[in-house]
C-alpha cells in the first residue's frame, strides 16, 4: 500500500501526478486515496457537486480566467467590498489573492488560469477555520486555525496557529453532512475546511482527500484509528488462501 503524503507540488503537475499514481495501481499496489478519489478532488469543481448534494458551502464564481473589470464585476454581483481569489487547482493558499474596492489589481493584471471567486469572510481572521478530521468516515478530531495579526491566510506559512477544538453538535453534524454527501464510499483519510457565514451556519471551504495534513497534535487517537484503517484495508486485499 502507497499513502499520498508531502507531494506539495502536485498542483502544479497534475497530469504527471495522477499518471505516478496510475502507475502503482497498474502494479498492483493500493493507493491511499484511490485514484478515482483523487481525480475528484483534484479540482475544487468538486464543491459544486457538493452544493448540488445540499451542502453548506461559500458563493462562489468560476472563472477560465480574471482580470479587473472580473473582480470589480464579481464584487458587484456578491454585493461586497472584497473578494478572494484562488486557483480552481491549487493548495496551501499559494497563488491566492484577497483584493478590495481600494485595493484592486493594476489595469493589465490576469490570474491567467481557472480560477473561483468568492466573497472575503470576515469570520475568517476575526473567529479562525474550523478543520475536522476523519478517518474511514469516522470523526476524530477538530482543530481551529487562527491567522497572525494583520493576515487572513491561516497556515503556518503565513503565520497561522493550529488550537484544540471541541466541536458543537451542530458544527460537528454539519461537517459530518460533507462527508455524507461525497459521491464515494468515505475514503481512509478526509479533511473538512470550513469557515462560518454571517448567517451562523458553518460552510465548507475545502473537502481534503490528497495529502491534507492531518493534525496529529491535536489528535492523540489518530495514529491507532489510522493502524485499525490501514489493517482493515490490507486484509481486505489479501486473497483467500486454501
Amino acid at each position: 500500500m502507497v499513502l499520498l503524503g508531502s507531494s506539495w507540488d502536485y498542483q502544479d503537475h497534475p497530469q504527471e501526478f495522477l499518471a505516478r499514481i496510475d502507475t502503482l495501481v497498474a502494479r498492483g499496489i493500493a493507493v491511499h486515496n484511490p485514484p478515482e478519489v483523487v481525480r475528484w478532488n483534484l479540482d475544487k469543481g468538486y464543491l459544486r457537486e457538493l452544493a448540488a448534494r445540499g451542502v453548506s458551502t461559500i458563493p462562489t464564481l468560476w472563472r477560465d480566467d480574471l482580470d479587473r473589470a472580473g473582480v470589480l464585476a464579481a464584487m458587484d454581483e456578491f454585493s461586497c467590498d472584497g473578494v478572494v481569489v484562488k486557483r480552481q487547482v491549487g493548495a496551501g493558499g499559494m497563488g491566492q489573492f484577497r483584493f478590495t474596492r481600494e485595493t484592486l489589481p493594476d489595469h493589465g493584471w490576469q490570474m491567467g488560469r481557472p480560477c473561483m471567486v468568492q466573497p472575503f469572510l470576515a469570520s475568517v481572521p476575526e473567529e479562525g477555520e474550523f478543520t475536522f478530521l476523519f478517518v474511514d468516515g469516522d470523526f476524530s478530531h477538530a482543530v481551529l486555525k487562527r491567522a497572525a495579526e494583520g493576515e487572513y491566510r491561516i497556515q503556518s506559512l503565513y503565520g497561522g496557529s493550529e488550537h484544540d477544538y471541541n466541536p458543537t453538535a451542530a458544527d460537528l453534524a454539519t461537517a459530518q453532512s460533507v462527508v455524507a454527501a461525497l459521491p464515494f464510499v468515505a475514503p481512509l483519510y478526509c479533511r473538512i475546511d470550513m469557515a462560518r457565514l454571517p448567517s451562523g451556519e458553518l460552510a465548507v471551504m475545502e473537502a481534503e482527500m490528497i495529502e491534507p495534513y492531518l493534525y496529529p497534535e491535536q489528535g492523540p487517537g489518530l495514529g491507532q484509528r489510522m493502524a485499525r484503517a490501514i489493517t482493515k484495508r490490507l486484509g481486505d486485499a489479501t486473497p483467500n488462501r486454501a
